[in-house]
Formats: C-alpha cells, structure tokens, sequence
C-alpha cells in the first residue's frame, strides 16, 4: 500500500500535478493538497510548492475522486452506445450504486450490459483526458437546454453561485458533485452486475484496501431500499429540487407532517408484525450505524407496542460493558469499546433467559466515571411485557444465543435516503449521517464539527466490523430518513461546517458538506414534533433519555 507522496516543486514553469507524479506511480494517487487546500490532478501550479498526493488505496477522500470518475465514465459509456437510454443512478446494497432505466417501463437487458462493459473498458484503456470547465450559470442553462438534461436544469434554480462547473471528455460532457480524475485510465478496476429491470456497479473501497469488496445478497435490506426508492418516487420526494419544490407547492408544514407520518405508518406495520408473530416476541433487538436515531426510535417503538396492550421494558447494552481492566485493547494500547468482547456476553444470556423465565434479576450498571460494573436494578417481567435491546451489538447471534429464535425480533434501522442532486448524483447516505451526528454532537457533548468528522472514520471502521455483517439477520428494517431533515440540518450545520479552516485536514469533508447542503431550502422547524427522530439531532425531543 503506497504512503502519502510529498513533491516539493521548485520550478516557476507552469505544470499540472499530474505531470509532478513520477512516472513508476501513475494512477496511484487521486487526491492533492495544495497549501492545504484540495486540488484535482489537472490543477496546475508553479514552484515554490508543496504537493501532498493521498493514495487511491486508503484515503477514502482519494476513493471518492475514483466513484466519481467511474461514474463519469460510466455515463459517458452509456451515452456512446445507448444515447437514447435515460438511466438513474442511486445507493444500493452491498456498498454500490445502482443503475436502472428512468423509464419504470423499460428494461437494461443483459446483452446492453455485456457491451456497456466493453465500452467502458475502451474508454478506461484509451486514458482519455478529462477537462474540468467553468461556465457561467446562463451558458450551462443553455447547454441543459441544448443536451436535453433536464434534471440538471431543475437543481440550477437553487444553485446561488452565477457560474457552473462540468467536465468534458471526447465531446461528452457531465456535471459531477465533487472532484474527478485528469484521464479515464485511473478506474479501471469495477464490475457490473445484472439485477433488473438495470445494473449494479461496483468498485474499490478505501476500507477493503483498495480492493473491490466481494458482493453479498442483501435481500432483506435490498427490499427496503426498492420500497424507499418507489416512495420517494411516487411522493415526487426524489430529487432536492422536488424537496425544494414540494414546500412551495404545499408548505413546510405539509413536508414536515407527511415525512412523519411515513414514520409512523413504518411503525405501525412494525407492530402489526410483533403482536401478530407465530410465537410470542420476548426479545426485541435494535441495531443500526451512528446517527441512524435508534434512540428516539426505540421510545416511538415501545409507545406502539403499548397502544396494543405490550408493555415493552429498556434494558440497555451499555451496562453490560466489561470492568475497565478487563476491557480488550486496541493495538495503540487504548480501550476498545466498539468490539462485541467488551460486553459480558454469558451474563447478559444468563439474564436475560431468567428475565424471559419469570425469574426476578438485579441487571448490573455500568458507571462511566469510575468505569465498572455496579449494581443496577431489579427487575421481574409479565407475560405482556417483551424486552428491548439497542446497541451496536444488539443482532449479532452470539449476543442473544440463549434465546430461541421463534421468540426474538430483530429490527436493522438506518436512513434510506433515495434522493438525487440530478440523475448521476445520488446523495450520500453516509454523508447524511454524518451531518446528523455534527450538529448532534455540538448539541449536547458541545464538540465541534472538526472534532466529529476527525473521529468519523474509526466510527465507519467498527460499523463495518460488527454493524453491517449483521443487518441480514434482521426481521424488519425500518428506514430513519425524513426527507425534509435535510433543510433543517442546513440552518445547524452549516455555521459548524463553516468554522473549520482551510488548513485543516477535515476542510476537504466541510467542504463537501457545505457544497451539498447550498441547495436544501430552509424550513420552518417549528411544526416538527416533538416525538420526531429529528429532534434526537436538533434538540426539542419529549425523549428524556434523547
């Protein structure tokens, strides 16, 4: 795995980064820093300079300069040999994105995806180069106009800068959210795969090494992403421009009750599900990523189960955490919370066995300060009352394998946003995350957002470790996202995005994240209830645990 490359250039001759690269590491390096600020390839510069290049293998910033020239490739791929095919590009299973007809009526046959391949291939192996322009906004209104974009048109009216930048290669041309590679010969690792009625793609990832990760059926997380897809669509809630627009057609207030009464519908079906189970539900395990609102949601949850006649107890994972001694460690020396061993695992079966028996049990406490188990409450169930868990843990096997199966329920909730900046842009769902957790955190820990992003990769790392691998055990997965948060999370990120300076190593996320949220329209939170998972992030929750 290549390290970081320092190029001091001394030179007053004006030349591209790229050309700096020695020749014996071309196509290793996508990222740039440039007197601390974040350079494409093809940025040009002149002595005396310090160059930092990030390799493509394991910076994740680096990564997303490479999904995002694939996508560009991709898409002129496509506009070679199928220009009349109108494809949308959207978050999908098994870390990749999906590409499927506009069209609900059409479909993108195997035979297309088999010369769609090659021709990506080509374009890959001839290292076209990629010329980013900048327009000014009526001349790329004009060029909408022209090319038949006009998904690219409807997010220009909330686009407040006068100009636009796009990129060209061989007479094709895009518009892509966020930074691409000088040539298409850097993405020549990727797979497509067939799943009608289009395709997924796959590609490198900075936390599998650089190496395209295997692919893994998700059927049950795959479900839930098709029927976010289908709402988001048939609610015109697809694109920030019908976010945008939607408010100005009907009002905040109509966003806001609507997104949460989607919410609510989830749970009510979630409850159907529980009361109505073949054998009785005992145990009810709550898992998700950070910032997915397991919290406000689990309250929500054990509300719905009252309203029909279960009387749901909170038993948190937390309190089973391990004396600090005894606590495993990382390779730094330093605690590590995140592992599933820091749990006492058999204690927590053995009580929750005799809780699920009828037998009384003093459940163990653990105190934060002093960082050791101490004694918690005593406890003794009814019949009407089943047990929630949540935590990170909470749907692994090993953590609940002293109950059968027939009697747990398992429910994997994360946000399924299924809204695009224009046809090829899907948002980020981990950058939406993100963002719930920067103004969570400056809420109620008072950390900045610097602080917040700095920590965010090791966040991502334990997900992946014990959160994702378990999200097909799940009997239910509940999407978190309401499509309006976004244009609150504006009013409250952005101030906090904002502070960060440009010489700092977390300005290129900020970044990235301020560039995002410019197109939300503001809302006026006031309507927002009380009881909404937002509140978790923004504060104003009912939740006194929240």
């Amino acid at each position: 795995m290549p390290e970081k490359l320092t190029i001091n250039y001394q030179d007053d001759k004006l030349v591209s980064i790229e050309e700096l690269v020695p020749a014996e590491d071309k196509f290793k390096y996508l990222r740039a820093e440039v007197d601390d600020r974040i350079r494409e390839l093809s940025f040009k510069v002149k002595g005396p300079v310090k160059i930092e290049l990030f390799p493509i293998d394991s910076d994740a910033e680096a990564m997303l300069i490479y999904k995002n020239t694939l996508m560009f490739v991709l898409a002129m791929a496509l506009h070679n040999i199928f220009p009349d095919d109108k494809m949308l590009f959207s978050n999908d299973v098994s870390r990749s994105i999906y590409i499927r007809p506009k069209n609900d009526n059409e479909i993108f046959s195997s035979s297309k995806i088999l010369k769609l391949n090659d021709e990506i291939k080509r374009i890959v192996e001839e290292n076209l180069p990629i010329e980013r322009k900048l327009i000014s906004k009526q001349e790329a209104i004009n060029l909408y106009t022209k090319l038949g974009m006009l998904d690219k048109l409807e997010i220009l009216n909330y686009r407040k800068e006068d100009d636009v930048h796009l990129y060209v290669c061989n007479g094709f041309v895009d518009y892509m959210y966020g930074y691409i590679a000088p040539s298409t010969g850097y993405v020549s690792q990727f797979n497509l795969i067939a799943r009608m009625p289009g395709f997924l793609v796959q590609f490198p990832r900075a936390e599998e090494d650089g190496k395209i990760p295997p692919f893994i059926p998700e059927p049950v997380y795959e479900k839930t992403i098709e029927e976010a897809r289908e709402w988001a669509s048939k609610c015109h809630l697809n694109t920030i421009a019908n976010i945008n627009n939607y408010k100005k057609v009907y009002s905040d207030n109509d966003l806001i009750q609507m997104s949460e009464t989607h919410h609510t519908n989830q749970l009510s079906d979630l409850g159907k599900a529980i009361v109505s189970s073949p054998s009785p539900i005992k145990l009810i395990c709550i898992a998700g990523p950070s910032s997915s609102g397991k919290t406000t949601f689990a309250n929500r949850l054990r509300l719905e189960l009252m309203s029909r006649g279960l009387f749901p107890i909170r038993i948190s994972l937390d309190d089973y955490y391990k004396n600090r001694d005894e606590l495993p460690k990382e390779k730094d020396g330093s605690v590590d919370l995140e592992t599933i061993h820091a749990l006492n695992i058999d204690l927590f079966n053995k009580q929750m066995l005799q809780l699920i028996e009828g037998e009384e049990v003093t459940l163990p406490k653990f105190d934060f300060q002093i960082e050791k188990s101490v004694q918690g409450r005593k406890l003794k169930l009814a019949n009407n009352q089943p047990i929630i868990i949540e935590g990170i843990h909470a749907l692994a096997e090993e953590m609940t394998s002293s109950i059968a199966q027939p009697n747990k329920f398992k429910i994997f909730i994360a946000p399924q946003a299924q809204v695009n900046i224009d046809d090829h842009n899907p948002i980020s769902i981990t950058d939406l995350r993100l963002l719930r957790r920067i103004v969570r955190d400056a809420k109620y820990r008072n950390s900045p957002a610097e602080e917040t992003i700095e920590m965010w990769p090791k966040v991502r790392s334990g997900e992946f470790t014990w959160i994702y691998n378990t999200q097909q055990e799940a009997d239910f997965v509940f999407n978190s996202f309401l499509p309006y948060e976004l244009c609150v999370m504006k009013k409250y990120a952005y101030p906090l995005l904002s502070q960060i300076k440009k010489e700092s190593p977390n300005y290129v996320v900020a970044r990235r994240l301020l560039l995002f949220l410019k197109y939300f329209d503001n809302i006026d939170e006031a309507n927002i209830p009380n009881n909404s998972l937002i509140r978790e992030f923004i504060g104003g929750s009912c939740f006194k645990d929240v």
